[in-house]
């Protein structure tokens, strides 16, 4: 059993952000510098962590290694062959995942008000595990605060799943989550307020072509 780590923070406190000349700029208040350390520390080692996502609360790991995507599985009891979404926090990211980004895309990304996640044609740069069986990876480009700030730290796309056992009901909050789960990953992202739910808004999903025709799903 791996030793626990959880971290607490006002998300109502956490930061802001402000777009100048395409960079992001960042203001802590400091507990938050702290918190997304060691949430970073663990992704690095091949740690899973429990975080509220911009939908709902999510299990995640880094996307390129398979060892950490498999012990997510394990905590899951979720088959390997079910799909993963990748979260970015910059636009930009997209051609570093995406064989070939669909022009469409940009600006269907970019100015999503709500939560989008497309399904583009073929991936790179991910474990085999983030691929679909047509070699396709779903990404999302976030746009909550507290998830875009964790991911922009990290410097590269992490992966996104529902923090749930595999078929039974999706957490909306930190009180409904499986003790199972909670017991079995390497570090939490706890809000102050333990019922603190997810962005609750959930994605819409898109599937994307390499001449830019589109599928909703």
């Amino acid at each position: 059993m791996p030793q626990l780590k959880t971290k607490v923070a006002n998300l109502d406190q956490i930061l802001r952000f402000d777009l100048i000349n395409e960079e992001l700029n960042l203001t802590f208040v400091p507990i938050m510098l702290n918190l997304y350390a060691d949430a970073i520390a663990s992704l690095k080692s091949g740690g899973v962590i429990l975080y509220p996502s911009d939908t709902i609360w999510g299990l995640g790991c880094d996307a390129r290694m398979d060892a950490s995507i498999e012990k997510l599985f394990d905590i899951k009891n979720r088959p390997e062959n079910k799909g993963l979404i990748l979260l970015i926090s910059k636009i930009e990211q997209l051609s570093e995942y995406v064989e070939q980004v669909p022009e469409i895309a940009w600006d269907l990304v970019e100015f999503a008000e709500d939560p989008l996640t497309v399904i583009y044609p073929k991936g790179k740069n991910v474990s085999q595990y983030m691929l679909g069986p047509d070699g396709s990876i779903a990404i999302r480009l976030l746009k909550d605060e507290f998830c875009k700030g964790l991911v922009y730290r990290y410097q590269r796309g992490i992966v996104s799943t529902s923090a749930n056992i595999s078929g039974a009901a999706s957490p909306t909050d930190f009180a409904s989550i499986s003790e199972s789960i909670k017991s079995q990953v390497d570090y939490i992202l706890k809000p102050e307020n333990s019922n603190k739910k997810g962005g609750l808004k959930s994605s819409k999903i898109i599937k994307l072509g390499f001449g830019g025709e589109y599928t909703r799903i």
